[in-house]
Formats: C-alpha cells, sequence, structure tokens
C-alpha cells in the first residue's frame, strides 16, 4: 500500500503535512511531497486533505479493511499458543494459560491450546492441567521442527476455521516470528511484546499493554475492527496457574493442511555448546551495571551468583559496554525475569531497566549513590560500594556455607 499526491488538485494548504505522525509529508513550495520510505502508509493525511488530492493506492496482496469478509460476532473464544521444542513444552505456554483463563472467565468463553508438532498428544495432559477447555491439536512430520511456513500454515487454517475472539502467542523467537505472519495471512493486526492483558468491561475489547518510547511510557491497544485479536506476550511476566492434573478436556484434532507451500528443510538442529543463562526460570539472580565500571567487575557478580545458587544478570548499559553478553541482560530490551531474589549492583535503575525486573519477589539494591531511582523500587537499600559490600556478603556465605 502507498500514499499517492495529485499535484494538481493540491491546493498547499499543509493540512497533509501537519496531520502526518512520522513527519513524511512536506511542503515543496506550493505542493506537498511524500517521502517514501519514511510513509507507513497510516492514512492520517488521506483523511485530512480537504481537495481530496490524497489517494492510498493498493498493492494485489493488500485487500481493503472495508472489502475483507469479516463477521465479528463469529468469532469466540480465547486461544494460546503451546510453544514446544523437541516435544517439551516451554513455560510460556503455561504462563499464557493462566492468563487466558482469566481473560475467558471475563468474557465467559472458552480458553483453548493450539499446540502444532510431531507426536505430540502426550503433552495435551498438561495443557489441560493448566486451564486448557479445548486442545486443538495439529500434529504431521512436517511439524517435527519449527519452520515458518508449516507452522504458519496449520495456525493459519485452524484460525480460518475456528474463529477465536483473541489469540495469543509467546514473545519468544518462535512467537515473534509466527505472530506477524498469522496475522498478515488472517487480516488482522497484531500487538508485540505486552506485559499486561485486560477485558475492557464497556466494549469487552482485550487491552494490549506494552512498553512504548523506549520503555517511557506504557500503551494500551486494541483492535475493534478485525478478528480475532492478536497479542505476543513476554515470557515471565504472567504466573502459570497450579495444575490440576484431574481436569480433563476435549481433544480436537486438525489435519495439517495439504496445500501448505514449504521451501525450506531442517538439515541439523545444533546446540549451542556454551553455558546457556536461563533467566526467566532462574530464581535467584545477580545482575551488574555500569557501576561495575569494568568487565572485571562481572567476576566478582559470577561469585556471588554462584555462592547463591543464582545466574548472573545484567543492565542494558553493560551489555552496550560489551563487557558481558546480550543473552544476560535484563530490561526492556533483554528478558523480563521475576525471581525470589534480584540483587542490583551498581545499576542506577533506568525505567528500561526496572520494567524487567521490579515484579521480583525481593529486590536488594547496592549503590554508591544514595539517590538512585532503583532504590524506589528495592525491598533492601544498601548504599555503599559494591566492592566492599560484595566480598562481605561472599564470606558471611562462605562461614555459613549456605545459599538461599
Amino acid at each position: 500500500m502507498a500514499v499517492i499526491i495529485e499535484k494538481s488538485l493540491c491546493t498547499g494548504c499543509g493540512a497533509c503535512e501537519a496531520s502526518c505522525p512520522v513527519g513524511a509529508i512536506k511542503m515543496d513550495g506550493s505542493v506537498a511531497t511524500v517521502t517514501a520510505d519514511e510513509c507507513t502508509s497510516c492514512g492520517a493525511c488521506v483523511d485530512e486533505c480537504p481537495s481530496k488530492a490524497i489517494q492510498q493506492e493498493y498493492t494485489e496482496h493488500y485487500t481493503p479493511l472495508a472489502n475483507r469478509e469479516t463477521n465479528i460476532e463469529d468469532y469466540k473464544g480465547v486461544w494460546v499458543f503451546a510453544e514446544q521444542r523437541q516435544g517439551k513444552l516451554m513455560n510460556i505456554g503455561l504462563e499464557l494459560l493462566g492468563e487466558g483463563r482469566k481473560l475467558a472467565d471475563t468474557l465467559g468463553v472458552e480458553l483453548s491450546a493450539v499446540l502444532v508438532g510431531y507426536q505430540v498428544a502426550p503433552l495435551t495432559k498438561e495443557l489441560f492441567a493448566y486451564g486448557a477447555d479445548n486442545v486443538y491439536l495439529v500434529d504431521h512430520p512436517e511439524l517435527k521442527d519449527y519452520r515458518t511456513e508449516p507452522y504458519c500454515a496449520a495456525v493459519e487454517k485452524l484460525i480460518k476455521t475456528y474463529k477465536p475472539q483473541i489469540m495469543l502467542l509467546g514473545a519468544t523467537f518462535i512467537g515473534r516470528d509466527l505472530g506477524p505472519r498469522v496475522a498478515v495471512r488472517v487480516f488482522t493486526g497484531l500487538t508485540a511484546d505486552c506485559t499486561r492483558l485486560d477485558i475492557d468491561p464497556d466494549t469487552r475489547l482485550l487491552l494490549q499493554t506494552r512498553p512504548a518510547f523506549g520503555g517511557n511510557v506504557m500503551a494500551t491497544i486494541i483492535c475493534p475492527d478485525t478478528m480475532p485479536q492478536m497479542a505476543t506476550v513476554r515470557a515471565g511476566v504472567m504466573k502459570k496457574a497450579t495444575p490440576d492434573y484431574n481436569r480433563v478436556g476435549k481433544l480436537i484434532e486438525v489435519a495439517y493442511p495439504d496445500d501448505a507451500q514449504v521451501r525450506t528443510i531442517v538439515q541439523k538442529v545444533v546446540k549451542e555448546a556454551r553455558k546457556v543463562v536461563n533467566l526467566e526460570e532462574a530464581k535467584i539472580i545477580v545482575s551488574g551495571g555500569r557501576g561495575l565500571g569494568s568487565p572485571e567487575g562481572f567476576k566478582l557478580i559470577e561469585k556471588v551468583a554462584e555462592a547463591l545458587g543464582g545466574v548472573v544478570g545484567a543492565s542494558r548499559a553493560a551489555v552496550d559496554a560489551g563487557w558481558i553478553p546480550y543473552s544476560h541482560q535484563v530490561g526492556q530490551t533483554g528478558k523480563t525475569v521475576h525471581p525470589k531474589l534480584y540483587i542490583a549492583c551498581g545499576i542506577s535503575g533506568a525505567i528500561q531497566h526496572l520494567a524487567g525486573m521490579q515484579h521480583s519477589d525481593i529486590i536488594v539494591a547496592i549503590n554508591k549513590n544514595p539517590d538512585a531511582p532503583i532504590f524506589k523500587v528495592a525491598d533492601y537499600g544498601i548504599v555503599g560500594d559494591l566492592y566492599r559490600v560484595l566480598p562481605a556478603l561472599l564470606e558471611a556465605l562462605q562461614e555459613t556455607n549456605t545459599g538461599l
């Protein structure tokens, strides 16, 4: 889709320039011009142009909203994509079932899990235990390993056949790849990296809240004109429900679409040899920031984390400085965590970092600056030099020979 300005009709009033949210329209003398690279084709200028000099030109792959055959009333139920890898359910799917249960109960509809893979039927029992009323299962050899095309074809078929009103996916590598592609195929929108979900009591629409503008504001987004309402949700934000393995539900087996076009094959799955940091499931995290002063400071952080039986985290500043790999980053552009204990060492507490760890059960902050923002969310604050505090903590742990 592209924005076209008919210069012979343009009066140079400047209304389009003022209405453009991305600054893609400029006045060239008495005629408006649009920068194609900056234009997002949102259509705001079309509505504001009094002389009708601006039009949207649709490509062959785009269908205008007014021409789509969508009866919103036909869409019912809350769906959760139950992500699995090599036959093991990922925690994010179970977390979303807990949140999905709340949404479904508020709406008075059923909660369903979507399970796609090969020989994964035994996982349905766990999905029922965590709250699913139904499980839609697509089981086929083509789905053994995640590939965009076959998974997208399977989920697209499910949505077009059974019409859910809400579809939730984890904001994982798989969810971030699959979600947008499915949304395009079913002509709906998608809100990425949500940290909160709710139901509007008046409209009964899904309220999808996510950080915006670098984490400085929280934006709540709705999708009123198309279904399903789709969102990816960050791992570690929602809490899993307590499983009830006596629960049973309805298993709906759906055939893999025969017309799915698959242009890729998986030749080999290679696992990384280095130690993988699983921040999202860690019970104890000891994080370092710019206050460490150098990458050598993380050696001390590692010792404390090892003594406590935890893992090492980091602020964006420390990662950007090249002191530690990105896989350790906690925050808006890193991982969202909720451990039992979070120790922030030399971290000032920028809002982007707080967004990723403020829901930890207990937060301990160590910082020289008594006015550091981190102390506003900390349960315990220590104003002092971390290079004196942490060695004292290590000594105490070694004396007691116990962790947490």
